[in-house]
């Protein structure tokens, strides 16, 4: 799990200094690293002799490796206790803990971080509850899991390590200690914030977003995914483009072949400089920043010939100075111009989702997606002033859940009315 904080939005009511008691280490001590196919089906046995919720995290190394890969799976249960399992060695001997997991409750902090790679491995999830999802639908203005643990259970937790190369080997100790703190008292926190959400009336809303969440399907991979190296800003030919692309792609290749963060192989800085002066011999090239280092000369005949080819291409097959368009909306500050009435609902919508926001505590983010608010917007409806019905209709077919347009539907007809005599 990340330790970096996830971005601040709703309301500040976490705001004021927590007192908190440090938790230091588990309550039991920090468990074994599990590798081999009679501990994970020992493990089983104990996880189907415990009861509730099984609360879950995974340690990947996003930093290091060109995959995702959990390189750690944290698993902990009431009656059963916490277990560190490492899935590298031999991952198809988590058949029965897989078996065990497949029906109870699930316990994830982020669960979008998690799920994918847990899914990887062939784990399924029937039911979840993801903290940090609770704590925006509560609008706590802080959702990473130190501070909500601290808000909800005045617990101080350890942190520091998140960020670290989890594919190592041997994970150090002090490393285990923080893997096995992250589900410590996660079914505490899920408990006290479910608590929380009844209070507020806001259970229901939670349920119908953390199913949403297991029924997602994955995002579509982006388009052009080389146009977001550092700095291409500064790229200003369409050939010196072509030779980002190039080297960006090389690098890439030999990233997923090595299974090493892309970063690591070639910064992007030194990609724009290479780009830029396009240099045409291995002494041009490693007279370049970072390109003179012994790894780089090994490779200098890759980064050469990426260059070639850019230098190469036909100018008819050079990539365009600004991304293509993909049939997304235009930026919302040329609707005035594009389309002057989809403005003018927008600013109206705009207005009634903050209101609602204001009202109920919630980010506006969460209470309707903002890529849906705007194609609504853009689109508008067969009429100009819609009923409530017809609205919730849009919502419906666009994905929003049932809490989200009980919530929007009317005043979004209101926004509409309102902007059509504008």
């Amino acid at each position: 799990m990340s330790e970096a904080d996830t971005p601040e939005s709703g309301s500040p009511t976490d705001s004021e200094p927590v007192e908190t008691t440090p938790l230091l280490s588990p309550a039991d001590g920090v468990p074994p690293v599990l590798t081999s196919a009679q501990q994970f089906a020992e493990t089983a046995a104990k996880l189907l002799a415990g009861s509730g919720p099984i609360a879950l995290d995974t340690e990947r190394a996003s930093g290091y490796r060109y995959s995702q890969r959990a390189y750690l799976i944290q698993i902990r249960r009431r009656g059963s206790g916490s277990f560190l399992l490492d899935p590298i060695a031999e991952p198809e001997a988590l058949a029965p803990v897989i078996a065990v997991l497949d029906g109870p409750e699930w316990v994830l902090h982020a669960a979008d971080q998690d799920l994918p790679c847990l899914r990887e491995l062939g784990f399924r999830c029937a039911e979840l509850y993801d903290t940090e999802l609770a704590g925006r639908l509560l609008g706590l203005a802080k959702v990473n899991l130190a501070a909500m643990v601290a808000h909800f259970l005045g617990l101080g937790l350890q942190k520091g390590h998140g960020a670290a190369d989890w594919s190592r080997r041997p994970l150090p100790d002090e490393w285990l200690n923080y893997a096995a703190l992250d589900v410590e008292v996660l079914v505490e926190l899920r408990d006290a914030m479910d608590a929380a959400l009844v209070d507020a009336g806001k259970d229901r809303w939670a349920r119908e977003e953390f199913a949403y969440v297991l029924e997602r399907p994955p995002a579509p991979p982006r388009e052009d995914r080389w146009r977001r190296t550092s700095s291409i800003h500064t790229v200003k030919s369409a050939r010196a483009l072509a030779a980002v692309r190039e080297l960006w792609s090389a690098r890439e290749h030999i990233a997923e072949r090595r299974d090493v963060a892309p970063g690591r192989v070639l910064p992007d800085s030194a990609i724009i400089n290479a780009a830029t002066v396009s240099p045409k011999t291995t002494a041009e090239l490693t007279r370049l920043p970072v390109f003179g280092g012994p790894r780089q000369r090994r490779q200098a005949g890759t980064w050469l010939a990426a260059l070639q080819r850019a230098r190469e291409l036909p100018d008819d097959e050079l990539p365009p100075r600004k991304a293509p368009a993909t049939g997304g909306l235009p930026p919302t500050n040329r609707w005035e111009q594009r389309n002057p009435e989809a403005a003018a609902r927008l600013a109206e919508v705009r207005s009634a989702l903050a209101t609602i926001a204001e009202e109920h505590s919630v980010p506006a983010e969460n209470l309707l997606a903002p890529d849906v608010m705007r194609q609504l917007c853009w689109d508008g409806l067969p009429e100009a002033a819609p009923t409530a019905e017809q609205v919730d209709q849009r919502l419906a077919s666009d994905g929003a859940r049932a809490w989200q347009r009980a919530l929007c539907a009317e005043p979004f007809a209101a926004a509409f009315a309102k902007a059509a005599v504008s």
